[in-house]
């Protein structure tokens, strides 16, 4: 062989195509998607860590938010469709659960603070969801007669409630049917408020006058805690000294009077739990849905004083914290 040709051979061999590297697993990708604002990270994430996740090194979440549209919901459920994530986590209540429902009967879907799951069709029941759907409730609608109770026990003497709602929120109809029944039974008329604008929440305050309203029920749906509009009912409820009871905290460490409910820390958490778990392989059908097992009374003072009210000591004695 000439010397040419034995130097062209063994360029040849060292210029070779080699074999192709195995293929890097692709990080698995998490959808949030939420009714109104970007989705807390905080809890959530730590829920992630101890499911063995952490974001930006084994697992990527891609945010959808609706900014309380609820019509943009679908448009952003099918974006994270489309995107092939790897699991659906929904908050902001029964709208973005449902929104992500008609967008896939495939992708695992983990909703946080559903009222009424069963009622409006996402699972089967609590214990069996059956179908590519899981989650949290934070049975909104067995929470009403609380409220009411607490309503009643500030202002004994008052004939009339009012109920503050979100008509737009589809589980609306078990939040006043629940409210209607505990009303009922404690023997008061009630007036339900309906507001799914800022500008329907100032209206329905101006009419608690007329009603002659003694209290305020404030449905949990999100659309009233998030934005301006927590702060705009706190300023409306002063602006009209009405004694107003929220069903969260944050209501009351805005300047509201008394708040009833979850604390959502703990929901957020167990929720990046369900997600890892599910990216890891298991099914929403075999995960069963949570309830909420321990509910926060919070009483600020100062706005009980600033309203001439007297909180009973039956109330403080069972306050979980008291604002002074």
């Amino acid at each position: 062989m000439k010397r040419r040709e034995l130097l062209l051979l063994l360029c040849g061999a060292t210029t070779a195509p080699r074999a192709p590297r195995a293929q890097q697993k692709m990080m698995p990708v998490i959808g949030f998607l939420d009714g109104y604002w970007p989705p807390p990270n905080g809890p959530f994430a730590q829920g992630l860590n101890q499911a063995g996740f952490v974001e930006g090194q084994n697992v990527s979440v891609e945010r959808r938010w609706a900014e309380g549209h609820y019509d943009r919901l679908p448009a952003l459920a099918a974006d994270l469709v489309a995107r092939k994530v790897g699991v659906i986590v929904t908050n902001g209540g029964t709208p973005p659960a449902l929104a992500a429902k008609s967008a896939t009967s495939t992708i695992p879907i983990v909703f946080i603070n559903v009222g009424d799951p069963v009622g409006i069709g996402l699972v089967a029941s609590l214990a069996r969801p059956g179908g590519n759907i899981t989650g949290f409730t934070n049975i909104s609608n067995e929470l009403m007669p609380k409220l009411v109770e607490l309503a009643c026990e500030l202002v004994p003497q008052t004939k009339v409630i009012a109920l503050l709602v979100n008509p737009d929120n589809p589980n609306a109809h078990g939040v006043i049917r629940n409210t209607q029944e505990a009303a009922r039974e404690k023997g008061v008329q009630l007036s339900v408020l309906k507001a799914g604008t800022e500008g329907d929440i100032d209206s329905a305050f101006a009419s608690l006058r007329q009603l002659q309203a003694g209290g305020l029920v404030i449905d949990p749906d999100g659309f009233f805690n998030t934005g301006g509009r927590r702060g705009q009912i706190v300023a409306l409820a002063a602006r009209f000294a009405i004694p107003a009871i929220y069903p969260h905290p944050q209501y009351v460490v805005a300047g509201g009077l008394i708040s009833y409910g979850i604390d959502d820390d703990p929901v957020y958490r167990q929720a990046g739990i369900y997600a890892g778990k599910v990216l890891k392989g298991e099914k929403p059908a075999d995960l069963p849905v949570q309830q909420p097992t321990t509910f926060e009374l919070v009483v600020n003072l100062k706005t009980a004083k600033a309203l001439g009210l007297r909180i009973p000591l039956s109330i403080l004695a069972r306050a979980e914290e008291v604002i002074e």
